[in-house]
């Protein structure tokens, strides 16, 4: 059974999830939220999916960045975006710390803002404290694109979204990325877009 994503405009995009104890994640209602919320990511597809994104306010994402998708990538995308394949994992209650704030920009898109894509700085590294799908602690260090789908996703648990975060005169719908701005230098972008720092 696939969730039905709900889409910019609906409140409980814009509200803090709430906290989970470790008896409510290992409660049967909690276990199969993940596992609904893994196939419907799947399906999408998609590479992350935050609790708030299926209509439920609370601090718990799934996250899987699927390393043979990736291999029909090309090369020197992945490498610009230092992306790399992410196995599937749960976040739930994270706090997130900028540990290499240096900030890289890269289009970026939402299941909860369908069809649509805009340049969205983040920082390059992060470290995550979370929970995951058992109640046990994780920690996780990342950068390039994974650290990306860690902010995005967290943000999604705090009310926020990319386009609150992007470069507006970005923002495009994906069909017209991909005839007119997909591949180009990001200065070169900046310039036919007339973004400013």
């Amino acid at each position: 059974m696939l969730l039905k994503i709900v889409q910019t405009g609906d409140p409980v995009l814009r509200q803090t999830g709430r906290t989970l104890s470790k008896k409510e994640i290992l409660s049967p209602g909690i276990q199969q939220l993940v596992e609904l919320m893994r196939e419907t990511m799947r399906d999408a597809p998609g590479v992350g999916l935050a609790a708030p994104q299926v209509g439920l306010p609370l601090q718990l994402a799934v996250i899987e960045d699927d390393a043979e998708a990736l291999s029909r990538a090309p090369k020197e995308r992945l490498k610009s975006q230092e992306r790399r394949g992410v196995p599937f994992h749960v976040v739930i209650n994270p706090k997130i710390e900028l540990v290499d704030p240096t900030p890289v920009t890269q289009f970026e898109g939402c299941l909860s803002v369908s069809g649509f894509s805009a340049l969205v700085p983040r920082a390059r590294g992060v470290k995550v404290e979370a929970l995951d799908h058992k109640g046990r602690p994780v920690k996780i260090e990342a950068s390039g694109w994974y650290a990306r789908i860690l902010q995005h996703e967290i943000d999604h648990l705090h009310g926020t979204l990319y386009i609150d975060r992007m470069h507006t005169r970005s923002y495009s719908t994906v069909e017209n990325q991909a005839r007119h701005l997909e591949g180009l230098p990001l200065k070169e972008l900046k310039d036919l877009l007339a973004i400013k720092e």
